[in-house]
Formats: structure tokens, sequence, C-alpha cells
């Protein structure tokens, strides 16, 4: 069996990224494409859409590739996974003859400092997805791409003619409503690091299965401090539109329902007690991918 491997954080999945899965599969010799998007990857401190959503919208453009199979392995183990342990795996699931990796000419230069690189060159053949402006060593075999874009810019500009039909609708909604979203986090957490709230965190829980999609914690001073930080919450909230669904006021933990947000004011001594932070963190870590 061979096989090719295409991973990436795919945030979002455009279409430089499907020229690259439409000519691999007409250029290698291949039973089957790999495409692995990462649950973060190890060369990043976050990613923009949650790892299940990446996951699906890649898994629908792959249906018009039936010898392309979207693989979750990486995003199953909830944290960046380096390649020599994915490609391991499939080597241990697989009889597998021979393994393309295929990666852009734009991580050629730090391409050496991959987790066991030694290992990795010695178990698979790199094959280059071609960058306009970076150099492919002639000893490497190259797909010739002629699409100039990056997800970073496309998530600046969300520009229709860059995303896969398939899903383009469905990216630009996704994108446009989480960085309105972003910016009421930002908003939030703004006031509480002004007004000297400590220990500030925020968890991420859409498509968790949870009632809210973003909860943020926070640690008062003390029972006064926690009014007082209540208090300038309303008012620096309700200068950009802000409403809330339910109040509860305590000394000692108040809760804001925002509807989409929750935020949680909470005094060293009641966080310490209840640390609802680890029971969130259990539920981010919780995976929900299934088959479309």
């Amino acid at each position: 069996m061979n096989i090719a491997l295409f991973g990436g954080s795919f945030d979002p999945p455009h279409i430089g990224h499907e020229a690259i899965i439409r000519e691999a599969l007409q250029n290698l010799d291949i039973d089957t494409l790999f495409v692995v998007p990462t649950f973060l990857n190890p060369f990043k401190k976050s990613s923009f859409a949650s790892a299940e959503k990446r996951y699906k919208w890649i898994q629908k453009l792959l249906r018009s590739y039936p010898k392309a199979e979207v693989l979750d392995f990486e995003i199953k183990k909830n944290r960046p996974v380096p390649t020599i342990e994915t490609i391991k795996y499939l080597k241990k699931k697989y009889d597998i003859h021979k393994i393309y990796l295929i990666i852009g000419a734009d991580n050629l230069p730090q391409l050496k400092t991959w987790k066991s690189f030694d290992t990795l060159s010695q178990l698979v053949e790199f094959i280059i997805a071609t960058r306009e402006g970076e150099k492919i060593p002639e000893n490497l075999q190259k797909l010739d791409i002629h699409v100039t874009i990056s997800s970073t810019k496309l998530r600046e500009e969300l520009k229709q003619e860059f995303l896969p039909k398939s899903i383009a609708d469905e990216v630009i909604t996704y994108y446009e409503i989480r960085r309105k979203m972003d910016k009421r986090v930002e908003k939030i957490i703004e006031i509480l690091d002004e007004k000297k709230a400590d220990n500030i965190q925020l968890f991420d829980m859409r498509e968790k299965d949870y009632f809210v999609d973003d909860v943020i914690i926070a640690t008062t001073l003390g029972e006064k401090h926690g009014a007082a930080l209540l208090d300038y919450l309303k008012q620096g909230l309700k200068v950009e539109g802000e409403s809330y669904f339910h109040v509860e006021p305590s000394d000692e933990w108040t809760v804001l329902d925002m509807g989409d947000i929750l935020i949680h004011l909470m005094t060293p001594e009641y966080r310490a007690k209840y640390n609802i932070e680890e029971f969130l963190s259990h539920r981010q870590k919780e995976q929900s991918i299934q088959p479309e």
C-alpha cells in the first residue's frame, strides 16, 4: 500500500489546500491520501477555528475526492502532535510499502527542527508543494501549485473566491461570527484586567455540548471588589450594547449570564474550593467528532 500524508492547521481550508490534494491524487502513485488536520500546530500557540470545525470542513471538502480520507488521529490527542508520531501510527495500522509526506515549500527552512527529523526522513519521501518566492532543492520532488493564498490572509479578508465552493459559505459565516465574538470577549477581559481582577481565564466551549460559547473566570480581591467589578462590567458593556439574561450576585461568587458568554467572579477561597476551571478543561478535551 502506498499512501501520502498532508497535514496542516487548515484554519481555514482554502483553494491552495484543495489544489495540493488534487495534484497529489493526480501525480503520486498512491492508494490513499490522508489529510490530517492538527489539534494544534507544534509551531503555533493557538488556532482560530476549533479542531472539530476544521475536521468537518475537511471531511466535507474531500467528498469530491474518493481516494482522499480525513484522519482524526492528531485531533483526538488533544495536544500538538509531531508528524513522526502520526507516521508511526499509520505504519502500525496499515501494511504500508511507501509513504509520501507532503509539505509546503514555506516549511523547508525549519524542516530539520521537526521532532526526530532523521528518523522521519528515513520513513518518508518528502513531496514539496511549490509556493511563490520559495526555492526548492533539485533533489526533492515537488507538486506545482499555482495558488498564492494563506489561511492568515484569508481570515483577514474572507474572500469567497479563495475558498473551496463546498465549504465557502459555511467558512465565511463562521469567521464573521467568531470575529464579533472575539471582540466582545476581549472587551470583557480588558475591563476585568483594568479593574485589577486576578488570574483571568478564558475557556472556549464552542462545539463542546455546553450551554454557552465562552466562559470567563476571574478572581476578585475580596467581597467589595467583586461587587465593584460587577458594576464596572455593567457600565462598560452597556456602552457596547450588551445585555444580560441573568445576573446572580453574591459576596463570594457572582455569575453573569450574557446568553452566549458566562462570567464568573470569585473570591480566592471560592475559586480554590470549587475549581470549576478543572471541570471546564475536562469538557474542552472531550471529542465529539462523528462522520457526517
